[in-house]
């Protein structure tokens, strides 16, 4: 596997690793522990290094996060090394964190919201090397988890999550409220 280019993020701690192949056909993947990586290989190697708090795949790149206190270059020599060292076939069936089933409340309404988020907002987010989870659409209001680079991010929890309310009461509802899980 090649690492094409290693982008920065919005996120002072997490660094977007592009690569020569998909990791996540369709779907993407976020591990926020060592043991939740060890059914998926490369999951499991990038987290042997020291200070790396979660992962998150998403098509061809993969999205490294760091403590606050770890060493930036070390992480990020040592990732690159791992990545480009790596063999392995697409064996992300299965693993990451579990999908949970969203608790859905007006399926014709959260499909204008799906299609929103789909088209304006997850190519952003990806672009910074996250990305969001929507966990449930109950009496009006949205609950997402962000992923990635977003996960932590101080503009995630603030900024982005008041654009997206924003934008969806502009294109679906003036009454939807977003917040973040």
């Amino acid at each position: 596997m090649q690492v094409l280019r290693v982008e920065p993020t919005p996120n002072p701690h997490a660094i977007k690793f592009v690569l020569d192949r998909s990791l996540a056909p369709g779907s993407s993947k976020e591990f926020t522990s060592s043991a939740e990586a060890q059914d998926e290989e490369l999951a499991k190697r990038l987290f042997e290094i020291p200070g790396i708090s979660s992962l998150f795949y998403n098509e061809n790149y993969v999205t490294v996060t760091m403590n606050s206190d770890s060493d930036w270059h070390e992480v990020y020599r040592q990732a690159q090394e791992k990545i480009g060292a790596f063999e392995g076939g697409e064996d992300l069936e299965e693993g990451g964190s579990p999908a949970s089933t969203p608790e859905i409340e007006d399926s014709e309404e959260f499909d204008r919201i799906q299609a929103v988020l789909q088209q304006r907002v997850m190519p952003a987010l990806s672009a910074d090397g996250g990305g969001l989870q929507i966990m449930g659409f109950k009496d009006k209001t949205l609950t997402i988890r962000y992923q990635g680079a977003c996960g932590s991010c101080p503009s995630a929890i603030s900024g982005t999550l008041m654009a997206i309310e924003n934008l969806l009461r502009a294109e679906v509802d003036p009454d939807i409220n977003v917040r973040s899980a």
